[in-house]
């Protein structure tokens, strides 16, 4: 009898030694893993700061970049509005010229055209012309050069060009003499677009304000 009873003594006595091993083992690793979290939770700040910190040098970098480029922008915004303005300027001139207008414009750049071609061959056209015409009709082409050519034989023919007005084009075994009111306009464009460009700023600005 005492000898199950020192039994039972020594199984509780090692039961309990068992279960206070446990216990400094739970503890030690719920020590460990409060250690190790505190040390993951210290490491994730590290690297979320340092995150936020590159985000703001790229948000800042790219907000210094925008701001360089916004005023080219508004440069080239601003000039192509003003090409625009300019190109429906010329187009409303151009619309609003008599067919008389429209002639007489042609027949003058020709007349400058063979003037400096007298000029600098020392005689005047001459020899068989080949007369080739654009958004003008064959009897008018007849007419202009008449009044240019006086006396003078010349064929006639139609051609289909991109030019967006109406041009004459003389041609001899020597020389191609081109005129074309696009010309005229260029050359206009070209003396006068200061003037033009100021008076169109106030529709440019007008623009600006209404699209801010």
């Amino acid at each position: 009898m005492e000898e199950l009873q020192s039994t039972e003594i020594l199984a509780r006595e090692i039961l309990e030694d068992a279960r206070k091993k446990a216990q400094r083992i739970l503890k030690t690793a719920e020590d460990t893993i409060q250690a190790k979290s505190a040390e993951w939770e210290k490491k994730a700040a590290a690297a979320i700061a340092e995150l936020e910190q590159k985000y703001a040098e790229q948000k800042k970098n790219a907000a210094i970049e925008v701001m360089a480029v916004l005023p080219l922008d508004k440069y080239r915004a601003r000039a192509k509005k003003i090409e625009e303005l300019l190109g429906a300027a010329v187009e409303n001139w151009f619309a609003r010229l008599s067919r008389e207008q429209v002639l007489a414009l042609l027949r003058k750049e020709l007349a400058m055209r063979l003037a400096a071609y007298a000029g600098i061959s020392g005689s005047e056209l001459g020899g068989e012309i080949q007369a080739s015409f654009h958004k003008i009709e064959r009897s008018e082409a007849q007419t202009l050069l008449k009044a240019v050519l006086p006396g003078k034989s010349c064929t006639f023919r139609e051609i289909h060009s991109t030019a967006a007005y109406p041009e004459l084009v003389l041609e001899t075994e020597e020389v191609r003499i081109h005129a074309s009111i696009g010309k005229t306009v260029d050359f206009f464009l070209g003396e006068k677009r200061a003037e033009l460009v100021e008076a169109l700023l106030g529709s440019v600005e007008l623009i600006e304000e209404e699209t801010v």
